[in-house]
């Protein structure tokens, strides 16, 4: 599960000094993207984009090209829900760690809260990871640093405040209250 690689270290001096990980690659307890609708507004919008394009090569009108950038954008930046079978939030021995951000070791995190948010009609739930310390001496590993071409993509976190770090649960494939106890618990065993 964790790879050695001695040119580039987690931390300075201690046990972890030659230790890296990959977000795909960090074991323990996971959670990813869900399999079922999650995925369908952005195989629609991909179609769109591919039906403008045509409508706008076989009509020859460049107003269609505007549609189909408009609908590209939109798949381009939700193609991470597709991606179901690589790891979103999830824990293990080291910390929590949470894919686009990186690993944040348990003794950094004062809190985790499921906060519910309503938006529109509907509710949605965020975890909340209160930290200690500021988010760059909280992360053993730092995966905020993405290939160009996955730069504009979605990202499952967001910063609520500048200790505070949100996870959006909802589109995850296990109940925002399950996913909150499992790190809750595994918080409370690996920081004692």
């Amino acid at each position: 599960m964790l790879t050695l690689n001695h040119r580039a270290p987690l931390c300075t001096g201690g046990w972890l000094e030659s230790i890296t990980m990959d977000e795909r690659d960090a074991g323990g307890y996971s959670v990813t993207y869900r399999r079922s609708d999650i995925a369908f507004p952005v195989i629609v919008t991909g179609l769109l984009c591919v039906a403008a394009v045509v409508t706008a090569f076989v009509t020859g009108q460049a107003f269609w090209l505007v549609f189909a950038v408009l609908a590209a954008a939109a798949t381009y930046y939700n193609y991470p829900l597709l991606e179901t079978g690589r790891p979103t939030i999830g824990g293990n021995q080291y910390g929590v760690f949470v894919q686009g951000l990186g690993l944040i070791r348990w003794r950094s995190i004062s809190r985790i809260d499921l906060k519910p948010v309503a938006a529109r009609s509907m509710t949605l739930h965020h975890l909340q990871i209160t930290l200690a310390q500021p988010l760059a001496s909280a992360l053993v590993a730092d995966w905020r640093k993405r290939p160009m071409l996955r730069e504009l993509m979605r990202l499952p976190w967001s910063m609520a405040a500048p200790d505070i770090v949100a996870v959006e649960l909802d589109p995850l494939d296990q109940l925002p209250e399950d996913v909150h106890a499992t790190l809750l618990r595994m918080w409370r065993y690996y920081r004692s």
